[in-house]
């Protein structure tokens, strides 16, 4: 991921200044050019829900806080899935400080869409009694299940064995990305049919995930943009902003 590096104190201090008039008319400039920014992401978006589909074969259970649940139990009765790939990987202390911006964001979206179809859960390779502590000290409430005893974040493409790794390759975004590490983070998109029968229709990873990040959003109007001097360095657990010195970011490419 490119970094978003922000204008030097000097820069912000001689930064153009014009009449009302002329600033007017650059605005109207750049709005012809969000507009026709809007009607690409409408295209794309168009294009996504297009994609062919694949059915899920793979019987898989993971470890929930009442027991063992299927990917088919995530659905909570409806007919759409979204699966966060949260990287919190055995042995961890505590998730990764960009999947965790990011889940500092389901909660009140969840509020709305699944009233529209629309189930969410996270998944990680760690085990359920390593995780829990952490996401009680984060205050979220969405489902989060273990992947530990299945194949499932392999399968996904965000989990590595330790030869993958070692490769200096592990096929991260479709193969797009040079990271080579045991966890990544992305989601997944699922569809279940009347007849229970579950299909992938989407996965996103990297920057792929950005636009459902909300404060990415509000911090690209600014003028100081998101004000990083490596990518995302800028990023704690919330619980953090006020006591650790600043952590980079390990999520975004």
């Amino acid at each position: 991921m490119p970094i978003q590096t922000p204008p030097t104190p000097a820069e912000l201090e001689n930064h153009p200044v014009v009449s009302p008039d002329e600033w007017l008319a650059a605005r109207k400039e750049l709005l012809a050019e969000e507009k026709r920014a809007t009607k690409l992401v409408d295209a794309i978006s168009s294009k996504r829900r297009a994609l062919p589909w694949v059915a899920v074969r793979e019987n898989y259970r993971f470890e929930g806080p009442d027991g063992p649940v299927t990917l088919g139990d995530l659905f909570r009765g409806r007919s759409q899935l979204i699966i966060y790939h949260f990287m919190f990987g055995p042995g961890w202390n505590e998730g990764c400080d960009g999947c965790s911006l990011f889940s500092d964001h389901v909660d009140g979206a969840r509020q709305h869409f699944e009233h529209n179809d629309v189930a969410f859960a996270a998944v990680s390779r760690a085990p359920l009694t390593e995780f829990l502590p952490f996401k009680n000290r984060m205050g979220w409430k969405f489902p989060w299940v273990s992947s530990h005893a299945t194949s499932f974040n392999h399968d996904f493409g965000v989990s590595f064995s330790p030869e993958e790794v070692a490769s200096g390759s592990v096929g991260y975004n479709f193969g797009s990305s040079p990271y080579a590490h045991d966890e990544l983070h992305g989601l997944s998109v699922f569809y279940k049919k009347a007849d229970g029968l579950i299909y992938h229709t989407y996965s996103a990873y990297a920057r792929g995930v950005e636009i459902l990040v909300g404060t990415l959003q509000f911090l690209d109007l600014v003028p100081k943009g998101r004000n990083e001097s490596t990518t995302m360095n800028w990023i704690r657990h919330h619980d953090r902003y006020e006591t650790s010195e600043l952590q980079t970011g390990c999520c975004h490419s």
